[in-house]
């Protein structure tokens, strides 16, 4: 069994209002990524997600794209030591 890791993200650009969060979503229950996604309020997106290494890998090379109407600028990650209990995927409003 391959271990878990846990990363931040922070994806700056035009990320909101461009269905990135719902698309997020698809993008992570289609490589079996747990965890969340959300807007904040600097009109970025945050996404913290759980995972084997190749399935995060693909993840944040996706999110380095995002959906066809997302324009990404950067996508910043972030290591989280501590593995959280995440079972599911969430869009959180």
């Amino acid at each position: 069994m391959t271990a878990n890791i846990q990363i931040k993200l922070v994806i700056t650009g035009r990320v909101q209002g461009v269905f990135f969060r719902a698309e997020t979503k698809k993008t992570a229950d289609r490589l079996g990524i747990n965890g969340y996604v959300k807007n904040l309020s600097d009109g970025s997106v945050e996404a913290v997600i759980k995972g084997d290494q190749v399935s995060i890998s693909q993840m944040i090379e996706w999110c380095r794209k995002g959906p066809a109407i997302s324009k990404v600028q950067s996508v910043k990650t972030e290591e989280i030591s501590s593995v959280s209990n995440f079972n599911t995927f969430e869009v959180i409003y």
